[in-house]
């Protein structure tokens, strides 16, 4: 996984370098169903399609094939967790992010002034990722780093936070993180289309944008012809089928799973399984893709395309919504 390939989306944090004594996971989540389900949206039980096979299929992603599975009700949030949001969770709680403890997280280089772009070109990149860079004070208040703030995008996705802040935030609200099959069956809509996106095969149907994707020549030029150039508020764009926003593009987001490229059949149902079990150093899926995607470099905001990062990383384009049984 560790590969350029697979990190262009969102890089993991590699080696200990800044790392805090212990770095200690928090234990699996339970099943909840005692988190409010307000500005949430509930799926019924059923039997769903998931994946994706076809031209724009990234094998080694494990994207295919199409595979049906049964799935007990759920509520999923209509929105991606808010700045907003995520700063009531601290405020009750104290809770201090990993990039905190860490000291840094990644930032995408055109986020960063074109003083501190120059200063920081030989250094602090991700090898093979030179639009990435480790950034010393970059948390979730300061994405950027020092000097930047949040003030005006309390109502944008929280970003730069990891997969262990998500299930610390989920636990605190009652809630837990989406399945990725939850998660997909949820974009594809109340029709489970088999369609690239959750409104057809065209990202901008009749040249309307529906979400926040990169448009122009990445990673040197971004026309913004989306209107966001960077994160955009959390309901951003017209609500999708079925009534979420924003299940594709403008941040990833995280998902319970572990990451595995095969598929195991149980019975009648389809579940993703990792053969090695859930040791440190794996990685959890992540789906939806971001701001940053572009068809000529990464197109995986397709509804059955998916990656992964390891449970500690954060970055500027990757962010989380919670889920709850029905």
């Amino acid at each position: 996984m560790n590969t350029a390939e697979n990190d262009c989306c969102a890089p993991r944090r590699e080696g200990n370098v800044g790392a805090p004594s212990a770095m200690n996971t928090p234990p699996e989540q339970v099943k909840s169903q005692v988190g409010s389900t307000e500005g949430m949206i509930c799926i019924k039980a059923g039997s769903y399609k998931v994946g994706y096979q076809g031209p724009e299929a990234r094998e080694s992603d494990g994207e295919g094939p199409v595979r049906e599975l049964k799935l007990d009700s759920y509520w999923l949030d209509k929105t991606a967790v808010s700045n907003a949001q995520f700063e009531a969770f601290v405020q009750a709680t104290g809770h201090i992010t990993e990039s905190e403890k860490f000291g840094w997280a990644h930032v995408f280089i055109g986020q960063l002034p074109a003083s501190k772009q120059r200063k920081l070109r030989l250094t602090k990149t991700v090898e093979g990722l030179q639009w990435w860079y480790a950034i010393e004070g970059a948390y979730w208040r300061k994405p950027e780093g020092a000097g930047s703030n949040i003030k005006r995008r309390m109502d944008h996705p929280v970003v730069s936070v990891s997969w262990n802040d998500a299930l610390a935030y989920s636990n605190w609200a009652g809630k837990r993180l989406p399945t990725e099959a939850e998660w997909e069956v949820a974009a594809r809509g109340p029709d489970n289309v088999s369609s690239m996106y959750p409104w057809g095969d065209e990202l901008e149907p009749g040249g309307k944008h529906r979400c926040n994707v990169w448009q122009g020549d990445f990673p040197k030029k971004n026309s913004v012809a989306d209107g966001y150039e960077w994160t955009a508020p959390v309901t951003a764009y017209r609500r999708q089928a079925g009534g979420f926003y924003n299940l594709i593009g403008n941040v990833w987001e995280w998902c319970s799973d572990w990451f595995s490229p095969s598929w195991h059949c149980i019975e009648d149902q389809v579940t993703r399984i990792n053969p090695s079990g859930p040791q440190s150093g794996e990685n959890k899926v992540i789906k939806g893709g971001s701001f940053l995607c572009h068809d000529s470099y990464c197109n995986r905001y397709r509804l059955g395309a998916r990656t992964a990062n390891a449970p500690e990383s954060a970055t500027t384009n990757l962010g989380f919504r919670c889920a709850r049984d029905a």
